[in-house]
């Protein structure tokens, strides 16, 4: 193998040489021949590298306009693509425009064809207007002949009345005479416990119980009022009831009967509380046109209207020792005490929270306020300084109410507690809540019965809760309201629970 390579290179080698010796003697043969073409050649060689080297420049100048020229192509490309982009959302833009011009176009045609139809209706109810304003003008010609009817009718009813007080004194003074006969006898003791309840010990020491039953059942349900009824009050030591409600409106019931007896007008608000004076001459409503309006409650007439709050009042009272005082309390933050001979403010107590509800005790000194801010507090009547105060309830109280015996303070609270205070400590006596109540309004009443043996509140669900006191315990629950109980009153002799709700109904419970 080795020898082979060797013979193969050695002939590689001579091949070589043979081809060097042909290339010399050609060279050699050819060489006058190249030495005149190089002659030639190197002359002509000056000239075209001077043409050569000229038309490198102009080719690079060519190259460098060939560059600028393809850079202001490439940029007028690019331009030119920005510009048919800017073209379409133009075109675009335009037709959307013109899309909403046409929209545009139909809707003014739709408000051109509404506006029309208003204009007819306008020039209608013009023309209706024109005849409605005869139509009042000749009620109200109506209204005057009717109103002077009524002043005429009112006069002979008055006249009517004046005969009957007369007879009706008559026959007061015939009673009395017939009860002087009866005091000799144990026959006076008996019929009065047996009427009223009430059982006088006249050689013990005058002193006087109530027995009052749990009620159970409706006697009478009575639609009262148009819109809500959110005040009842009790005559003193009788049997008709006063309510107050959204209609501007105080009307007096026969709760024996269910029956109207009066109706007391000449309120411009929702009356919010009433109350009674102590020989039930007297009646006294609180608005929520800020003022206090005081009926005769024999003539129906309006004796005064008490003018001096600025927000709406919301509860008053009577002196339970004269005619002369009451006391009202307002959203503004303020209390006051009138003189209800001359219908004048005679002091004003500025409170630290809005007053919800207010009481005077029985002897007339002080003025126990609920409020807002949960507080019960009281004021010298006379001074018109804060004298006590407890933090009561949780929430805004929404009622406050002093026993018959004037001993205890009822408070109801927003956090739908009951709470028994004592009136001269402010010490709590009894505490009452129950599963399902709930006191809907600021100003839901609550009260007891006249012996204390039963804390009666209506709840936001129509129902009525009866408490007793003795036990703490739920005595028992009224349903027959069909929407919210804003007020329940107890009669003092025992007899009867009232209640009323939001939809200006009254129930009266045996």
């Amino acid at each position: 193998m080795a020898v082979t390579e060797e013979r193969m290179a050695a002939a590689i080698s001579q091949a070589c040489l043979a081809l060097r010796r042909r290339h010399a003697v050609e060279e050699g043969a050819h060489a006058p021949a190249l030495t005149a073409l190089s002659r030639a050649l190197t002359s002509q060689g000056a000239e075209l590298q001077a043409k050569v080297e000229n038309l490198q420049q102009e080719l690079s100048q060519c190259y460098r306009t060939q560059a600028q020229v393809s850079e202001q192509l490439v940029y007028e490309v690019t331009n030119s693509r920005s510009l048919e982009s800017k073209l379409a959302e133009k075109e675009a833009c335009i037709a959307d425009l013109q899309e909403r011009l046409q929209s545009s176009r139909t809707r003014a045609e739709l408000l051109e064809a509404e506006l029309k139809e208003k204009i007819n209706a306008l020039d209608a109810a013009v023309h209706e207007t024109v005849s409605l304003r005869l139509q009042v003008e000749e009620l109200e010609k109506q209204l005057r002949k009717a109103e002077a009817d009524n002043k005429m009718l009112v006069d002979r009813w008055m006249t009517q009345k004046m005969q009957d007080a007369e007879r009706l004194n008559e026959a007061n003074a015939m009673y009395e005479d017939m009860m002087e006969r009866f005091k000799a006898t144990r026959l006076e003791e008996l019929a009065r416990q047996q009427v009223d309840g009430i059982v006088r010990y006249s050689e013990a020491g005058a002193e006087n119980y109530v027995v009052s039953r749990l009620p159970k059942t409706v006697r009478h349900t009575i639609r009262a009022h148009d819109g809500a009824c959110s005040a009842l009050a009790f005559e003193n030591n009788g049997h008709l009831v006063f309510s107050g409600g959204h209609d501007c409106l105080v009307k007096v019931w026969d709760t024996t009967a269910g029956t109207i007896v009066n109706t007391l007008r000449g309120c411009l608000g929702s009356v919010v509380d009433v109350a009674v004076s102590v020989d039930n001459n007297l009646v006294l409503g609180a608005s929520t046109d800020h003022k206090l309006y005081l009926w005769d409650a024999n003539s129906s007439r309006i004796r005064h209207t008490l003018t001096g709050h600025s927000e709406k009042v919301v509860a008053t009272d009577f002196s339970k020792t004269t005619n002369r005082r009451a006391i009202s309390a307002a959203h503004d933050r303020t209390i006051k005490l009138w003189d209800l001979v001359s219908g004048y403010g005679v002091n004003t107590i500025i409170c630290y929270s809005n007053c919800n509800s207010a009481c005077l005790t029985s002897d007339a000194s002080i003025i126990c306020s609920g409020h807002l801010d949960g507080s019960l507090r009281q004021w010298d009547l006379r001074s018109g300084k804060l004298t006590n105060e407890v933090a009561a309830h949780g929430q805004g109280i929404t009622s406050v109410s002093l026993s018959r015996n004037g001993h205890s303070i009822l408070t109801t609270g927003r956090d739908n507690f009951h709470t028994v205070f004592d009136v001269h400590t402010l010490e709590v006596r009894a505490r009452f809540s129950a599963p399902g109540y709930r006191a809907a309004t600021n100003w839901s009443r609550s009260c007891m019965s006249a012996d204390e043996k039963y804390v009666a509140a209506g709840s936001a669900d129509g129902a009525v809760f009866l408490w007793n006191w003795n036990s703490n315990e739920l005595e028992s629950t009224l349903k027959s309201h069909t929407s919210t109980v804003l007020a329940c009153v107890w009669s003092d002799v025992g007899r009867s629970l009232i209640t009323s709700d939001k939809a200006g109904s009254i129930c009266i419970w045996e």
